[in-house]
């Protein structure tokens, strides 16, 4: 079986390759090279039907995780450029060369913020472009389904995926309360659903050999879920010391948030503090994600070795390597 990846040199794409390589022939499709896998790499754009309608030949899979994901994104038509037309131009590909599988990585997004354990039922309410841009695909691709009855297709949802060399929203959070720097806003008892990168590419892994028929959408988090003040607390425990908490007023820290959005647009800089990310990181993100942990899977790591394991990789044994990854 040969399966084609589709923005496979980030993140969660380098995990997943490493746990499908030997079993089956992989290729990934990236605009930048694999760190870890540029033998297995190919350099093509989502976005140009020529390259997509080459480079997919002979595949049996295709896992689409190429995306624009970043809150800050300018212009935000690029959002649509890749997360859209990206879909169009793999859905026409896909029809070009006769493949039936895919996988497709949307996000908990669509759902919006402070939504009450959103299922895969709840309807979509996304309130930034990413969001927006990630709902537009799953049209595109539920309409593509409509006049296809004879292809599979699995489309997840995960909530924010941290781990090992991942730079995204968990890394700066556990870098600010490793670190001494850490502000909390709010009450801290708002509580955060989150997916370690590990099960989630175990999980993908388990439903490609699983769902063979149909269109099947899963959200993904691992539980049970903590809140701010638990994941201080882990943090503290793991890494042997004290972590002083300041708590700063919602509304006190989203004026903050707004100062640093004018300061990025006067420098021209992105900074990890925005007015977005304080209202993300103060908002309930649970979700529920009891059908993906009906189906049989069982999580390789709990949430909380999966923290563990990134604090210690991170914050205690760090690699010399310093190749890292920057996600949301």
């Amino acid at each position: 079986m040969k399966v084609a990846i589709l923005g496979g040199s980030g993140f969660v794409g380098t995990r997943l390759i490493d746990i499908l390589k030997d079993e089956y022939e992989i290729v990934n499709i990236d605009l930048v090279n694999s760190p870890f896998f540029p033998d297995l790499t190919q350099i093509g754009d989502v976005r140009v039907p020529s390259q997509m309608n080459e480079m997919l030949k002979g595949t049996d899979i295709v896992v689409l995780l190429a995306a624009q994901h970043r809150d800050d994104v300018t212009p935000t038509s690029l959002y649509y450029d890749t997360n859209v037309g990206g879909m169009k131009t793999v859905l026409d590909a896909m029809e070009t060369n006769g493949i039936k599988r895919l996988v497709f990585f949307s996000s908990l997004a669509v759902y919006g913020l402070d939504k009450d354990k959103p299922s895969e039922e709840s309807p979509a309410d996304p309130f930034n472009h990413y969001g927006k841009s990630k709902w537009e695909a799953e049209q595109v691709l539920q309409q593509w389904l409509s006049s296809h009855s004879d292809v599979a297709v699995t489309i997840m949802r995960p909530t924010v995926i941290f781990g090992e060399r991942n730079r995204g929203n968990v890394y700066n959070l556990l870098n600010q309360i490793a670190k001494g720097r850490f502000m909390m806003v709010g009450d801290g008892k708002n509580h955060k659903s989150m997916a370690y990168v590990g099960n989630v590419v175990t999980f993908v892994k388990y439903i490609m050999e699983k769902d063979k028929e149909g269109c099947q959408i899963y959200n993904y988090s691992d539980g049970p879920d903590f809140d701010m003040n638990s994941l201080v607390s882990l943090t503290e425990e793991v890494l042997g010391k004290k972590i002083p908490t300041i708590h700063l007023p919602y509304g006190l820290g989203m004026l903050g948030g707004y100062c640093f959005d004018a300061l990025a647009w006067i420098t021209r800089k992105k900074l990890n503090i925005s007015s977005v990310r304080i209202k993300k990181f103060c908002a309930n993100t649970e979700t529920n994600s009891t059908k993906a942990h009906s189906t049989g899977f069982i999580p390789p790591f709990t949430l909380q070795e999966g923290l563990s394991r990134t604090l210690l990789f991170e914050f205690v044994h760090p690699q010399p390597d310093n190749i890292t990854f920057h996600t949301e």
